[in-house]
């Protein structure tokens, strides 16, 4: 069973998005991952590249049961660990923040175990925010060949001449790499939209910088197929079934 040349299971199933690599060790330690029809206990088994992978029926009740939440940052809260002070997004995750027109399912404390940010989203902007706790979703979001579109309305000061915005779109590069191509479009004086498909720190706020922009206001209002639409600020709802990104 167990190919030393071959590849680890638990990057297989990753790869193949059945679930995270963290995931996938959970998942075979208890027995509960089958390669080429035969169960897999043992951390680090290798099998082929092309060997056939599969979750057990309980491994995928438990993924049925990962819930992925949908917040309205507001500003003042880090996405992930608190920082300097500054509280978690996942602090607004509770019973009287749920949106009173999400129909899904109520919230239960459960759903706090694991709740993990699938991306950043910088202290001093607002928009949507994914928390989920299944891995299969924190890859597809932020995963390294993740090719997810997030947008955002971004209020600028300064001059933008046509030049300056066609950098924007593709040209620049953040420490010392060159970023992935992007689509920005003047809305107004004021105004642009962002639409890109990577999530570098402060990337957006940096790349105004580069062609002398200052950003006043930046809120993200799609990740995918996913938009913030209605939701209230500081509020959140459960992903609906059938929702995807």
């Amino acid at each position: 069973m167990n190919d030393t040349q071959g590849v680890r299971v638990s990057k297989l199933l990753a790869e193949r998005g059945l679930c995270s690599r963290r995931e996938a060790d959970a998942y075979i330690e208890r027995g509960l991952v089958f390669v080429n029809g035969e169960r897999v206990t043992q951390l680090g088994t290798r099998a082929a590249p092309d060997a056939i992978v599969a979750l057990a029926g309980a491994a995928q009740a438990q993924q049925a049961r990962q819930a992925t939440l949908l917040l309205h940052k507001p500003v003042g809260y880090v996405s992930g660990q608190a920082e300097d002070g500054h509280p978690p997004a996942a602090t607004l995750i509770a019973a009287a923040s749920q949106w009173a027109d999400d129909k899904t399912q109520r919230f239960r404390p459960a759903f706090l175990k694991g709740l993990a940010p699938a991306g950043r989203l910088d202290i001093d902007s607002t928009g949507l925010l994914v928390l989920t706790q299944d891995g299969r979703i924190a890859r597809q979001l932020i995963g390294e060949n993740s090719s997810v579109e997030k947008e955002y309305l971004v209020r600028v000061a300064g001059s933008l001449d046509a030049r300056g915005l066609a950098l924007l779109n593709h040209g620049l590069s953040l420490d010392g790499r060159v970023l992935r191509p992007a689509r920005v479009e003047r809305l107004n004086d004021d105004q642009l939209r962002f639409i890109l498909k990577e999530g570098r720190k402060r990337q957006i706020r940096r790349m105004c910088e580069l062609v002398g922009l200052r950003v006043t206001g930046l809120k993200r209002v799609r990740i995918g197929r996913v938009r913030l639409g209605e939701l209230p600020l500081g509020q959140w709802r459960f992903l609906r079934e059938g929702e995807r990104f």
